[in-house]
């Protein structure tokens, strides 16, 4: 079984590919051959209405340095026939895409700006809407998206890696919140990335029972990419175990993935209804 989300980020500063892998093993992930080179880094996929969605942070460069960098998605039936279909906003990462129970779409957004900041105090937060469609789904209606609140403190930020639409209605989110933390062993200020959940209520637009589920010290030991990043867990996303419990994925020091068993992050909120699986 080919699981669907894109692994084996080739990364080197800002010229990043992604390429499929497939399971071979046990935690052994191999090339798929002669599979689609996209020009994106941080990828992901939903399956809307049995279409197979990817997307992915395209970074653009002008004369070498960068310029600016947005989401691009791709459609299509199955991994063999995605096709470029629509961009986001300037500088907006992690948009994430989930079927809801009306079959209607639901968009998260991750708004960043010197307004946002004021406005919140942090530096990214999440917005979320509803779109008739996913050919409804345009950078301005994502740019627009009301913000949740109450996600992240003063000086906090974060955004969406995966969301699943349960059987109560409410959407199951997958995500990271992050923040800046002196070492006082090295003097270095530390960007500290943390896996983390919280279950959002459509209809009241209210995010709910937000936990920590991962941090970098929970994942085996490596390397960082650079000083700064050697607390970094950047969550991938979950896959659900026939124990009940789940494997939670994370990129790791910026530059490894790693996996960790957590029990089901959505307890007392419903089972998930929608899969990763094609």
């Amino acid at each position: 079984m080919l699981h669907v989300w894109p692994g084996g980020i080739q990364r080197r500063m800002a010229d990043s590919s992604v390429r499929l892998f497939t399971q071979s093993g046990a935690d052994e992930w191999t090339l798929v051959k002669d599979s689609m080179t996209y020009p994106l880094e941080d990828p992901y996929v939903a399956v809307i209405n049995d279409e197979l969605i990817m997307g992915g942070t395209h970074v653009r460069k002008m004369l070498g340095e960068i310029d600016t960098y947005y989401a691009y998605f791709y459609r299509g039936k199955g991994v063999d026939d995605l096709s470029y279909f629509t961009t986001g906003p300037d500088y907006m990462k992690d948009i994430r895409l989930v079927t809801l129970a009306d079959g209607r779409l639901g968009v998260f957004s991750r708004p960043r700006s010197e307004a946002i900041r004021e406005k919140y105090g942090s530096e990214s937060v999440v917005g979320f809407t509803v779109v008739d469609s996913i050919d409804a789904m345009s950078g301005e209606a994502i740019e627009n998206a009301p913000v949740v609140e109450g996600l992240f403190e003063p000086d906090e930020w974060g955004g969406c890696n995966q969301c699943y639409l349960l059987d109560s209605g409410k959407i199951g989110v997958i995500g990271h919140k992050c923040y800046k933390e002196m070492d006082d062993d090295s003097d270095i200020e530390m960007r500290v990335y943390l896996n983390v959940s919280f279950v959002f209520d459509v209809e009241r637009h209210e995010a709910s029972d937000l936990k920590i589920i991962g941090t970098r010290n929970c994942y085996p030991e490596g390397p960082a990419k650079k000083e700064d990043l050697a607390d970094c867990a950047f969550t991938i996303g979950i896959v659900m175990r026939e124990d009940g419990r789940a494997d939670l994925y994370s990129g790791i020091g910026d530059v490894e993935v790693g996996r960790i068993v957590i029990d089901y992050p959505f307890e007392g909120h419903g089972k998930i209804v929608t899969g990763l699986k094609v």
